[in-house]
């Protein structure tokens, strides 16, 4: 079944923050991309292919929820400069209630702008096992096309949470530690860490907010050489590191 003029405006909405909020569902973009959505527990609710993309996954092509579309029609839809044969909708994923079990390692971002950043932070917890990433309501979209790409399917496997990081740490202080990356923090590789926590990166430019700063029971650096002329580190590499140093534990 060819793509409707109908299907088409949904996908041209979805690019945008309010039409993802409004339809409850994002764009994914890619052969790598959607592959990644159609292994994950995301539920699809449309794949629109070329015929060469369909010939090459021909279970697929007959789903209900696959359509047939050109090339030409692909590239005006598409947020690549060059159109890679497939795109999906997928549903967003339904609200949770956050909890935390007592040896949890909880991620939190406070107002990370960068979709870049932010994706790749996605990715870099994913790697190091990470189940749960609580973001502040400032934080960029988590399906932002960018966010996604970026990284590299991990954001379709980690709960993610936006909500008032400010009252969520505050109800949680008395069993979890709250780690935050900070220039007057201590050397990280000489401190005893613990794993029940919560590990907090700030805005890229502004570092963390005063009010979290507030909440921190343990401050962490990141030492630089002594050659180093660099006055920080980008938000995503210092994640990181920092990531690195928990998974040890």
């Amino acid at each position: 079944m060819q793509i409707t003029k109908a299907e088409i405006k949904l996908i041209n909405a979805l690019k945008k923050s309010h039409g993802r909020k409004k339809y409850q569902a994002f764009i994914v973009e890619g052969i790598k991309m959607v592959e990644e959505l159609i292994r994950s527990q995301m539920n699809i609710k449309l794949i629109a292919a070329t015929k060469e993309w369909g010939a090459a996954n021909t279970d697929h092509t007959q789903l209900p929820i696959f359509r047939e579309i050109s090339d030409r029609e692909l590239q005006k839809i598409s947020n690549f400069s060059t159109s890679n044969q497939v795109i999906a909708v997928a549903e967003l994923p339904k609200e949770q209630d956050f909890s935390i079990q007592k040896d949890d390692l909880v991620l939190v971002l406070d107002t990370i702008q960068d979709p870049g950043n932010l994706g790749t932070i996605i990715r870099t917890a994913d790697w190091y096992g990470i189940q749960k990433i609580v973001c502040s309501k400032e934080t960029a979209d988590a399906y932002n096309s960018k966010v996604i790409q970026s990284s590299m399917g991990s954001v379709f496997r980690i709960p993610l949470f936006y909500t008032n990081l400010v009252s969520l740490l505050k109800a949680h202080q008395k069993t979890h530690h709250v780690y935050g990356s900070l220039l007057s923090g201590k050397n990280i590789y000489k401190l005893p860490l613990k794993k029940s926590s919560f590990i907090i990166i700030g805005n890229e430019s502004k570092g963390i907010s005063p009010e979290i700063q507030d909440l921190i029971t343990q401050a962490i650096y990141i030492p630089k050489s002594k050659h180093s002329k660099a006055e920080s580190l980008n938000a995503a590499i210092a994640c990181s590191i920092i990531l690195s140093e928990f998974s040890r534990l």
